[in-house]
């Protein structure tokens, strides 16, 4: 009998249950079905990664730079990146934002002092690049103190940046993801390949 009682009282019990939760939620804004704002990508936030060296650098450029570039635009970030997705080629606009956001992030990493020095970047950048044994024994061989009086992180950035093919780049995109993605790698690459053919000039 008192099983049955116990159970009877059951959906008494979870119609309590439940409208406490959502009497909590409405109070909390709860009842609107609004869509949360999407960020302002003019707003400075404090951006950082789980990766390191060069990856975790160019991973900080990019999301610095992308919220630059929607910023100039006057769009949201998720606006800019469905944009990319949705049309065939980026406009001209589009790939100059981009562009001289990830510039902009170079300015800003600068000026913060979150920039390593060169110096930092120099065994990751010889481990991927297609150089003679004794050229690059002599290229590990150099003072960090000479490397970073000889070459400048923010400069051998904006050499990167410069050189990326961002048309080709920004026209296969599909989501958020997929541009920060491509734009990592290949800024990683690019960073890579600039500092490798700068180090050889030292030689």
């Amino acid at each position: 009998m008192s099983r049955l009682v116990r159970a009877a009282g059951l959906p008494s019990f979870a119609l309590l249950l439940v409208g406490g939760v959502l009497s909590v939620q409405l109070a909390n804004g709860g009842g609107s079905y609004e869509p949360l704002e999407s960020a302002d990508p003019c707003a400075t936030r404090v951006v950082t990664t789980q990766s390191e060296g060069i990856e975790g650098l160019t991973e900080r450029l990019v999301l610095i730079g992308i919220d630059d570039a929607a910023c100039s635009l006057n769009v949201s970030r998720e606006a800019l990146t469905l944009e990319l997705a949705q049309a065939d080629t980026p406009t001209d606009a589009e790939i100059d934002a981009v562009r001289e956001g990830l510039l902009s992030a170079v300015s800003q990493m600068q000026d913060d002092g979150s920039l390593p020095p060169a110096s930092e970047l120099v065994d990751e950048a010889l481990d991927s690049a297609d150089l003679n044994p004794l050229l690059e024994s002599a290229i590990r061989a150099i003072p960090d103190s000479v490397i970073d009086a000889a070459l400048k992180t923010d400069d051998v950035l904006t050499r990167a940046i410069s050189d990326l093919d961002l048309r080709t780049m920004l026209a296969n995109l599909d989501n958020e993801q997929e541009l920060n993605d491509q734009v990592e790698a290949a800024l990683t690459q690019a960073v890579k390949d600039s500092l490798a053919a700068r180090l050889r000039d030292l030689i």
